[in-house]
């Protein structure tokens, strides 16, 4: 429905994706995904390889386990 009520909708995006981008920019890529779970399970690819595992079984694609 953001359509409907494009306001309240881009703020909800916002206030949920804040905290995650100012750890990124505070902390950088790799010490903000080690010490975030939550924001590491959001990485679908990294350094040219797929780090989620359903992604890289819908694509037919190699899996390799994140480590950033």
């Amino acid at each position: 429905m953001p359509g409907v009520v494009p306001g309240p909708s881009i703020n909800g995006l916002s206030n949920a994706t804040l905290p995650y981008i100012v750890k990124l920019a505070d902390q950088g890529f790799a010490a903000a995904v080690a010490a975030d779970k939550a924001l590491a399970l959001g990485v679908n690819t990294y350094q040219d390889k797929v780090t989620y595992q359903a992604v890289a079984e819908a694509f037919g694609l190699p899996y390799t386990p994140l480590k950033a």
